[in-house]
């Protein structure tokens, strides 16, 4: 049977950003700025005999919830995801779920949470690799030192979602 990803485009104040499902869930939240063809390479190396289908309504819930989020009025995602990857890299996601709203862990941290306290570097490949940008919180991870880092997002968005987080929280700080 031939898989179906369905896509839409994000509208979401001064960034544009694809996302896609399959009938399992979110698949992928891109990057701001990303062309039609990232989109479409990236589906053909995930799901290689998959139809690309533009369907607005099919994504609606999740363009619904990803606005809330935006508009401060939602601090988790209830809509399932459907993401492949390693079983390093799966814990690696499941890990980012588990840093609050509003609080932020260092790559150390994640590797410490996956019992893996050496594979810094591994953490933050695998992080980099998270295709479900803002509903897997990878935004959330700095430093060790407290620093900003890499974020396949872009600096300027991770920086907005640390602040629109860090505004929206109880105390309005994010910390670690």
């Amino acid at each position: 049977m031939v898989e179906t990803v369905k896509w839409t485009i994000l509208t979401c104040d001064k960034w544009q950003l694809y996302i896609a499902k399959t009938t399992k869930g979110l698949c992928y939240v891109g990057s701001p700025g990303q062309s039609y063809a990232e989109l479409e390479n990236w589906v053909q190396k995930r799901f290689p005999q998959a139809i690309l289908l533009e369907d607005e309504v099919a994504l609606h819930p999740y363009v619904d919830e990803l606005h809330e989020y935006f508009a401060g009025t939602r601090r988790t995602f209830s809509l399932p995801i459907d993401v492949h990857g390693t079983a390093f890299q799966l814990a690696i996601w499941e890990a980012l779920n588990q840093i609050p709203y509003g609080k932020t862990s260092s790559y150390s941290d994640i590797a410490k949470i996956i019992q893996k306290p050496t594979a810094v570097r591994a953490v933050g490949t695998a992080i980099g690799a998270n295709p479900v940008l803002i509903t897997v919180p990878c935004h959330r991870v700095i430093g060790k030192n407290g620093s900003m880092t890499g974020y396949r997002g872009g600096m300027k968005m991770k920086q907005f979602l640390l602040q629109l987080e860090a505004r929206n929280n109880q105390g309005g700080d994010i910390s670690t």
